[in-house]
């Protein structure tokens, strides 16, 4: 087990400290795990997560390149990790962690989705790249679909109302002000290169639930919930925005439950230097307003990435448990990361800080946690301990297996479409372009002239006050049809 007797995560063995434990009732006050590439970040993100579900917190952690997907599978330990193990004291029991796998495009997981309506306009304009003229006539469109009743669920539902909008642009325009052609065209245009990178699987039903994130087993475990993004890291924008979504609805949904004595989900972001790349100053606040509120909703947020120089300060102020492997410093700007990433910590007087990131080996960090206080410990050279996992992934039959078996499986695995904006806008337009049937009417009777009062013909004069009068009463008698009507319609 990866946990001490009060179920605190055991990282490593501090040189000047003994073992370093990351305390449970104080695991959401968020984290940070940095270093270069090749240093052992996904091995530490692995024993974090391992060490979390074994105290019985569910942890949610994106996979990029694949390896964390081991986690799933008891480890086959060789000498070198023994050897580690014995140094610091534990019984490296294989042991793998109870796992469920998710995938946005359904391939190496069960399928993720969410609805148009749940993203909302302002991240989906962050997935778009849109500026903030379009941005405003997506945010039109979403109100003119609530307030026809048109459900926004997939792609093209959206697109739907787009056209819908651009149709009756010159009525829209004139409550919620100019909507550009030009713009619904640059958006649905947008919207069709989200389509090519796979997104149209997201869009849809049926949409997460986020307690099936929060699972234990029947021993108490926690569940380890691994997203597969070795190809969605491949569409940055819809990374990202994908997991700030997930981050917001857990903060929305979630109640307050203050400090608890453990977490109710640990939330693991990997290269997470992508949520800030270009991102809108709106949308910087919104980051750092979830990240400083979420922990009173019982959930910890560890940022995973190579500087902390790609955190704002913002957000970085609030990541109290640190984890730093080596970093390089061959150019200015990476000198410039490299003395942040000291300065971020409480100096220990037994060695510099900046020239021992430099000097760090595998699977070595500088590690800081808080205290019972919540204050930070001075920072500790620290050899991170071996996982009871497995390192290296999980093959595909084996993750197939694991699926098969999975609480959550027949739940998601199949796609839902139910009448939304597209099926309802098609329907009426094809009422409208329907041709009306013809009305068949009988022949007006013949009827003999009539004389006038004097016993001729009817004179010109009498023959138009008579039309004139007709053509009034009509006129009064559609009016008074029409009032009767409409009261009918507002009962």
């Amino acid at each position: 087990m990866a946990t001490t007797e009060n179920g605190d995560v055991l990282v490593g063995l501090g040189e000047g400290a003994g073992q370093l434990f990351l305390r449970l009732d104080r695991a959401n006050r968020h984290g940070l795990v940095a270093g270069a590439t090749g240093t052992g970040k996904t091995v530490t993100l692995q024993i974090l997560a391992q060490g979390l579900s074994d105290a019985g917190v569910p942890v949610f952690a994106a996979d990029v390149k694949g390896d964390l997907s081991g986690v799933a599978m008891a480890g086959s330990p060789n000498e070198k990790l023994l050897a580690r193990a014995a140094r610091m004291g534990l019984d490296l029991t294989p042991l793998a962690a109870p796992t469920v796998f998710w995938d946005l495009f359904g391939e190496q997981g069960h399928p993720i989705r969410a609805t148009m309506s749940e993203m909302g306009p302002l991240l989906l304009s962050r997935m778009l790249e849109l500026n903030d003229v379009q941005e405003g006539v997506l945010t039109v469109a979403f109100r003119v679909a609530d307030e026809e009743g048109l459900l926004l669920l997939d792609l093209k539902d959206l697109q739907a109302v787009l056209g819908y909008v651009g149709e009756n642009a010159a009525d829209i325009s004139a409550r919620y002000g100019a909507v550009a052609k030009a713009s619904l065209a640059a958006i649905r245009r947008k919207l069709l290169v989200l389509e090519d990178q796979g997104a149209a699987s997201f869009f849809g039903e049926p949409a997460l639930a986020l307690s099936d994130l929060m699972r234990v087993d029947g021993s108490g475990r926690g569940h380890v919930n691994i997203l597969a993004a070795d190809r969605l890291i491949n569409s940055p924008r819809l990374y990202a925005t994908f997991l700030l979504w997930l981050l917001s609805e857990l903060f929305e949904e979630l109640p307050e439950v203050g400090d608890p004595e453990k977490p109710r989900l640990a939330f693991f972001f990997d290269e997470a230097h992508l949520l800030f790349r270009d991102a809108p100053r709106g949308l910087l606040e919104k980051v750092a307003q979830v990240e400083r509120l979420i922990r009173s909703k019982g959930v910890g947020v560890y940022l995973v990435t190579q500087n902390p120089a790609d955190i704002p300060d913002s957000v970085l102020g609030q990541l109290g448990n640190r984890i730093q492997h080596a970093l390089r410093a061959y150019t200015p700007a990476d000198q410039k990361g490299l003395r942040a990433a000291a300065q971020s910590f409480r100096a220990n007087p037994a060695f510099d800080t900046a020239e021992a990131i430099q000097g760090l080996g595998v699977g070595e960090a500088l590690v800081s946690l808080l205290d019972e206080k919540g204050a930070p410990c001075v920072v500790e050279k620290t050899l991170i301990r071996p996982p009871a996992s497995r390192l290296g992934p999980a093959t595909p039959a084996e993750r197939s297996a694991l699926m098969a078996q999975s609480p959550v499986r027949g739940l998601y695995d199949e796609a839902r479409d139910r009448e939304s904006a597209h099926e309802r806008l098609q329907a009426r337009a094809e009422t409208q372009a329907a041709p009306a049937p013809p009305v068949k009417t009988a022949p007006a009777p013949r009827t003999p002239a009539r004389r006038s009062s004097g016993g001729g013909r009817q004179g010109l004069g009498e023959a138009f006050t008579k039309s004139v009068l007709r053509t009034v009463g009509s006129q009064i008698g559609r009016e008074i049809v029409r009032g009767m009507l409409g009261g009918l319609r507002r009962r």
